[in-house]
């Protein structure tokens, strides 16, 4: 490692945001009720473009926070507000919160955000922007994909009816383009300008039905059409596959990451683009760890991948005394730091962590 922090949270945490002035956000799913949401200062290590030596304070502080009456499974930050928007159990509705101002330490509940039907359907999964206005995409099931402007509640796109399948992940690609992945591995491409078309890009290679999958979408550099970005999708058995978005009935490439069988469930896998390495991408979600790949020299034989870290300190550095191994729940990259990533797991450990560049790479 050149660098390592790590942060104990009260409780097991599954969601990692980056929010004004490189805040973080996090949030706990363990308890029934009175779930924290706080808002947490890096250390000055880390507010910082360039690697700075030595510094006295090497941790993380709070600054805000709240109480969830609901496990929180999702969390984001609505760009260029101070609104978080968050999601879970035991309906498709959202909790939208106002990150009170520098006065005040409180993250206050303001209205929800109801759905349509929402009740006996399962957690919405989300994500923001603020390109006309604040929005926020959501919905659990492919039927049930719409956007809400967060501030005036207004119904701004109902997806067309697509089918039933369950979603795992959610996108915009730019303000106009939607990107849905369902738990089943298929991908579909909605425009908001064409409600009534829904248009499946790809779907998956020829796996068994119990497989799960999830997806990440990288943002692509100034002046780029974000359809010329690959996606990445990960299974619950540790399959990886790359996609074009403009060329969808072939693959750009196909690994196996090289993870442990699956075990209670996929309910944690997350895979990430790097936003400042070219290719590179980060899994977790199978055990106390998470691994880099460096994907440019994939192909698509499917053949084993090895990864060009891989991060245990989780595995290693379990809190709280628990019996169970610690399991990774979520990870994010840096935004400004290239190889610096923060992960949580289910023990309530946060950690921030930045790999030395191998010598001659």
């Amino acid at each position: 490692y050149r660098d390592l922090h790590t942060f104990e949270l009260q409780a097991p945490t599954r969601l990692i945001e980056w929010a004004r002035g490189s805040r973080v956000c996090v949030a706990g799913y363990g308890q029934s009720d009175g779930n924290e949401i706080l808002q947490l200062i890096p250390p000055p290590t880390l507010l910082t473009k360039e690697t700075q030596g030595l510094c006295p304070e090497r941790d993380f502080k709070v600054e805000c926070g709240g109480f969830s009456e609901r496990p929180v499974y999702s969390l984001k930050y609505v760009p260029d507000t101070s609104l978080l928007v968050t999601s879970g159990p035991p309906d498709s509705s959202l909790q939208v919160w106002q990150v009170s101002a520098e006065d005040s330490d409180i993250i206050k509940s303001v209205s929800p955000i109801e759905t349509e039907n929402g009740t006996g359907q399962s957690w919405a999964k989300i994500a923001t922007i603020s390109a006309r206005a604040p929005w926020v995409l959501h919905g659990s099931r492919l039927d049930r994909v719409q956007i809400t402007e967060v501030e005036s509640r207004k119904n701004v796109y109902t997806a067309a009816s697509g089918g039933s399948e369950e979603l795992s992940s959610l996108a915009f690609l730019d303000c106009n383009t939607l990107l849905l992945c369902c738990t089943a591995g298929r991908l579909c491409l909605a425009d908001i300008r064409q409600p009534q078309s829904l248009m499946e890009a790809v779907s998956v290679p020829s796996v068994p039905c119990s497989e799960q999958w999830c997806m990440g979408t990288r943002h692509g550099a100034q002046g780029l059409e974000p359809s010329s970005q690959p996606v990445a999708r990960l299974s619950s058995r540790g399959l990886l596959t790359l996609t074009d978005l403009r060329k969808t009935s072939e693959f750009l490439a196909l690994a196996k990451a090289r993870v442990p069988s699956p075990g209670s469930g996929a309910e944690f896998l997350c895979i990430s683009w790097s936003p400042a390495l070219e290719g590179c991408l980060a899994i977790s979600g199978f055990d106390g760890t998470v691994h880099v790949y460096d994907t440019q020299s994939w192909d698509s034989s499917g053949r084993e991948a090895e990864p060009i870290f891989v991060h245990k300190g989780h595995a290693f550095g379990g809190a709280g005394g628990s019996r169970d191994p610690p399991l990774v729940t979520v990870h994010t990259w840096h935004l400004q730091k290239p190889r610096t990533l923060l992960s949580a797991a289910s023990d309530g450990s946060l950690h921030v962590w930045d790999w030395v560049q191998p010598c001659g790479k």
